[in-house]
């Protein structure tokens, strides 16, 4: 059965003065010439626009162009590029990224498995949409033209898949691996030319398909390795494959065989280009970072074509593109470089001029070869100059002439004058490879050291690691900078400049143990938190150690809930936007049942019947029903009973108490029913912790404390009143029951799992509603959408519902968020990014349904109302979280050395439970009422339990906010009960003097009486 996919909220903390541009590596480059703009697509899943301020109209090394000149005087200078505009348009990687619709739209696949579209021109909308999904990382994109109206795209998912750049969906769905015997097919490089569709991957094959059918017409084996690159030529009857193999290969559709191998690389070999008919001209990548530019314009064969070394990059180089006279690398960094192009026509410098360089004092002169007597260069000067003018042909350093293939051939085209070919006399054939390795040359040297322009990229995290108090995290980015960000206010506090990562968390950590509540993660160069609904409500912080502004405020041993105080604040825009509509909404409605009120004089409710049978009165009683009220009134039973008015079949049990008079009697409700039933509504914005009902004594509980209860400990909270835990069942749930008279029917009636707190909402409606009229039936029928707007649905039902029963009751607003008691003031910056996703179990990816900021989320209200969780909702609106069970801590208490008295049950059971969050200071104040006799009159100078007792854990003394978790995790460190030991520091002596006594005088009535357990020393 398939899962359901569930949807998680993400925030993205924002960079401190972050400027433009990358964080993280280059994936995919695309140039705009018309307009000048290069685009480019990260890592950081930032797609990026510069401004080039080039011609790109024109190249100087075109087909129908003459030779550049030596130097750039005829060239018009390059300006600096400057940063044009970037959006997020992804939350993972960018993979590669393509112009298409003549170059106003741009279209981006990504690892988060979507291919979404961005049209930086248009006025209507800035902000990239998805035109498509896959069900794993989207590695590649292809069009048959800049003209074209749809796109190819394939996955790791085995899939190729066609989209409508006009909306219009998925055009046709290609599976790769369907006609395989074994389940591969991953698409790693695809392209498209007219009728053909080339796809390749890490298993070798280079396919071909149909796009209009879907359907493969053949397939080509021969590399080694994964196939990274694909290149298609205009006539669509030559493919050009690149591999991690090291080479690259040339195949023919009408002969169905691969008719090259190319070996100018000798690593894995990452992207190809060429915008050449027939790819003749291309460049080429690899992983060590050299850039190749190939020739074979003119060569009968492509043995006799020229391979050049044109640049090196220091780490790999996963895409090149080319306009005009420059071409553009991306790479790991963050950064992305502009080369000057070369003129593969130019003269290439001779083995010949290779040893007189050698043998020149002034290595950096550039020399030609001398021609023999018989030349028709014989003119020429024996020793020419180098070349210093415009008019001048560049030589080509034979040192970047890289060996096209292995049987490679000294391409004599290049080397049209006579005085070079001589040095080949007796040798026309011999290879360049032989002459290479004649003059031992060695690597083949690059043309250009440096690029002629560094776009500069910024720095982006790399690494980070989660603090124990879960709340801080710290992060190294790729300058080596470590830094700790706190998660809750969204701020790096603290900079501890370029260290170690190991070095810095011991300095820092803390120890103590928090659940985990949120994920961490820093693909895309930023942090970003996940929060999804199974977990992000388990971790509670005690407000004393979060260092909030008003820690006076806060009641002492007051638990926050950190999920919960994250997306109080994180939305705190979206309720100010629902609360001034839902006062809108309430307005309108009111105005409504008021005008419909003056008209019919009562509000009739749906489905009412037709009629009513009404009792027969008394002519006397009906005089006095008219004189009373002039509008038309329910008569009164001839019984002479008093009665409410009421609809019919709104008759409720006798066992079930009444709600505020709105049914059964209409007797005032007495004390206690009054307190409960405002106790119940009051809890509603109560935190899930705060009102659960476990059968122990640590857990906090609303009810009233009944006065059978033992004294109260100054320390002791508000809001942890519950009686003293029983080892006897029955006798706890008889201790629970006698709180109030609504707590024991509700009691009766909830199975145990559901009765356990009354801030738990769900059951309790349930079980008010159950024996309610037909009316609230058909209110529960009513369906509300599983979504966001779902919530507001349901508050909006319960309007009208009220105002059926009472036309003229003041309506208050059902949206109750959290107070500021509950979640403290929090100011995240305006700027950080919120982010919906839609989490696919099946396909094990996830899209973004909404992506805003902070600032933002009340202006795209409608949007969320429909993307988000009604789980939000519930939290937002109504301060309700998702019931779940708490998780609680079992230990054994007892007396150190049995020098105080033992809390143990008659049966001498000292196991106990209580909630995970629990601190020692508890456990001690619940020893002091169990060892210590209450004092008729609350001293207000008196100790506390801590003062003056102490707790040991495997014979370490244990801090006072000590909580079970951080005992259990860092001192205790093993499986089993936790044991822990009470004894008494020396200030309060006389406990241990009252205990000695009471041992000796029992000692001395029974001698034969055993004490209770010791510990071994």
């Amino acid at each position: 059965m398939a899962r359901k996919a569930r949807q998680r909220i993400s925030y993205v903390l924002p960079l401190a003065n972050s400027p433009g541009g990358h964080r993280l590596g280059t994936n995919g480059l695309a140039v705009d010439t018309d307009r000048s703009i290069l685009y480019s697509g990260g890592r950081d899943g930032l797609i990026c626009a510069w401004n080039l301020d080039l011609d790109l109209s024109k190249s100087y090394f075109d087909d129908d162009s003459t030779p550049s000149p030596s130097d750039d005087t005829s060239r018009p200078r390059s300006k600096a590029s400057s940063f044009r505009q970037q959006i997020q348009a992804h939350t993972h990687w960018v993979n590669d990224i393509l112009l298409a619709q003549s170059d106003s739209a741009l279209v981006s696949a990504s690892s988060d498995i979507t291919v979404k579209v961005w049209r930086p021109h248009s006025e209507e909308s800035q902000i990239p949409t998805t035109i498509g999904l896959h069900s794993d990382y989207v590695k590649c994109l292809a069009s048959p033209g800049t003209h074209s109206d749809w796109v190819a795209s394939g996955g790791l998912d085995h899939k190729i898949r066609l989209w409508d750049l006009n909306g219009g969906g998925e055009k046709l769905q290609i599976d790769v691996g369907e006609d395989e015997s074994s389940a591969k097919g991953s698409v790693y490089a695809l392209s498209v030319r007219g009728s053909i569709m080339a796809s390749g991957g890490p298993e070798s094959i280079i396919r071909l398909w149909d796009p209009k059918s879907g359907k493969r017409i053949t397939k080509f084996v021969g590399h080694t390795d994964n196939v990274r690159d694909i290149l298609i030529n205009e006539d669509g009857d030559t493919v050009m494959t690149a591999s991690s193999d090291q080479s690259i290969k040339v195949w023919s559709i009408t002969a169905g065989r691969c008719m090259y191998t190319l070996t100018m690389h000798n690593d894995s070999v990452w992207s190809l280009y060429s915008d050449h008919p027939q790819l003749s001209l291309f460049y080429s990548s690899d992983r060590s970072g050299l850039v190749a530019k190939t020739d074979v314009r003119n060569c009968a064969d492509m043995d006799e074509g020229l391979s050049l070394a044109v640049a090196q990059e220091h780490e790999g180089v996963s895409k090149v593109v080319v306009a005009g006279d420059y071409f553009w690398t991306a790479t790991s960094s963050s950064s992305i470089n502009r080369w000057h192009d070369i003129d593969t026509r130019n003269e290439v410098q001779s083995p010949e001029s290779t040893r007189q360089q050698q043998r020149s004092s002034i290595a950096s002169r550039s020399k030609v070869p001398t021609p023999p007597p018989n030349s028709k260069a014989s003119s020429s000067p024996p020793n020419p100059p180098p070349v210093t003018n415009s008019t001048a042909k560049p030589i080509i350093p034979l040192s970047c002439v890289l060996r096209i293939t292995n049987n490679a051939t000294f391409p004599s085209q290049r080397l049209r004058d006579t005085e070079v070919s001589t040095i080949y006399s007796g040798a026309s054939a011999r290879k360049l490879s032989e002459a290479v390795t004649d003059q031992d040359l060695g690597i083949p040297s690059p043309f250009h050291d440096l690029p002629e322009e560094t776009i500069e990229g910024q720095n982006g995290l790399i690494k980070h690691v989660m603090l124990n108090d879960r709340r801080r995290v710290l992060t190294l980015d790729t300058a080596g900078e470590v830094t700790m960000w706190d998660l809750l206010k969204c701020v790096p506090v603290q900079s501890f400049g370029k260290r170690h990562l190991e070095d810095v968390m011991p300095e820092v950590n803390t120890i103590e143990s928090v659940a985990n509540w949120c994920g961490v993660d820093t693909r895309t160069g930023r942090l970003a938190c996940i929060l999804e609904e199974n977990y992000c409500f388990d971790a509670e912080m005690y407000a004393d150690e979060l260092e909030l502004e008003n820690a006076s405020e806060f009641r002492d041993d007051q638990r926050i809930n950190l999920g919960k105080w994250v997306l109080r604040f994180l939305f705190a825009r979206l309720i100010d936007e629902e609360f001034g509509r839902d006062v809108k909404f309430r307005k309108d409605l009111m105005a409504d049942i008021s005008n419909n009120s003056s008209k019919s004089n009562s509000i009739r409710r749906d489905n009412a019947p037709s009629s009513i049978k009404i009792p027969i009165i008394s002519t006397q009683q009906a005089q006095e029903s008219m004189n009373e009220d002039d509008t038309l009134i329910t008569p009164r039973p001839t019984n002479g009973t008093m009665m409410p008015p009421m609809t019919p079949g709104m008759a409720i049990g006798a066992a079930t108490p009444a709600l505020n008079g709105t049914m059964g009697s209409n007797r005032p409700s007495t004390a206690e029913e009054g307190t409960a039933l405002e106790k119940r509504v009051s809890q509603l914005s109560q935190p899930r912790n705060s009102g659960d009902r476990p059968s122990d004594y640590f857990t906090s509980g609303n009810q009233p404390k009944s006065s059978t209860d033992g004294p109260k400990t100054p320390a002791e909270p508000t809001f942890d009143t519950a009686t003293p835990l029983l080892v006897d069942g029955d006798k706890e749930e008889k201790s629970k029951e006698s709180g109030s008279l609504f707590g024991k029917s509700f009691r009766m009636k909830f199975p145990k799992k559901l009765g356990r707190t009354s801030t738990e909402v769900k059951p309790a409606v349930v079980d008010e509603k159950s024996e309610e009229s037909d009316k609230s039936e058909e209110k529960e029928d009513k369906t509300v959408q599983d979504s966001f707007f779902g919530c507001i649905q349901k508050i909006r039902y319960d309007y009208e519902e009220r105002l059926h029963n009472e036309p003229a009751r003041h309506l208050p607003s059902g949206i109750t968020p959290s107070s500021l008691n509950e979640t403290p003031m929090l100011k995240p910056p305006p700027y950080t990014t919120v982010i919906i996703q839609d989490e696919q179990p099946d396909s094990g990816g996830v899209a973004d349904l909404y992506r805003g900021t902070i600032s933002s989320v009340g202006q795209d209200a409608d949007q969320i109302e429909k993307v988000a969780p009604m789980w939000l909702g519930e939290l937002l609106l109504k301060n309700q979280m998702p019931p779940k069970e708490i998780p609680k801590v079992s230990f054994v208490l007892l007396p150190y050395q049995d020098l105080l008295p033992s809390i143990a049950s008659l049966d001498g059971n000292s196991r106990l439970n209580a909630n995970r969050m629990l601190r020692a200071k508890k456990i001690l104040a619940y020893v002091a009422e169990r060892i210590e006799t209450p004092p008729e009159h609350q001293d207000t100078n008196a100790l506390k339990p801590e003062d003056y007792l102490e707790l040991l854990c495997q014979n370490q003394l244990v801090a006072h906010n000590t909580t079970l978790a951080t005992l259990r995790a860092h001192i205790w460190k093993t499986g089993g009960d936790v044991v822990l030991y009470y004894k008494s520091n020396g200030r309060r002596p006389e406990l241990e003097e009252e205990y000695a006594q009471k041992l000796a005088k029992r000692a001395a009535e029974e001698p034969s009486a055993k004490t209770g357990p010791v510990m071994p020393l």
